[in-house]
């Protein structure tokens, strides 16, 4: 079955937010964050449901060097990306975003 993934923007403003801290820290450190996010963005679509559930339908993929979880429900045919947050931020915070 193919899959499309679908980023909310609260997913968006999070990995701008990521990019820029990262790139103010170091310049390509940003562009790095992104290419393991798009690495774990690959990994959810070729294996949707290998993603830990967290709550209900809410899923959990873990973002390799970074400190990072991609947070997506699983429909039919859709993978709804509803947030990239950092691993320090308090644990139910995706869930406003319900």
């Amino acid at each position: 079955m193919t899959y499309r993934l679908e980023l909310r923007p609260e997913a968006f403003a999070d990995i701008a937010e990521a990019f820029s801290w990262y790139e103010s820290r170091r310049s390509g450190l940003g562009a790095e964050f992104e290419d393991e996010l798009d690495r774990t963005f690959r990994l959810i679509l070729a294996m949707p449901a290998a993603g830990r559930v967290v709550h209900r339908t809410l899923r959990r993929a873990l973002v390799r060097r970074f400190p990072f979880a991609v947070y997506y429900v699983l429909s039919a045919d859709l993978i709804e990306v509803r947030g990239v947050l950092h691993s320090s931020r308090h644990p139910r915070t995706w869930r406003t975003r319900a």
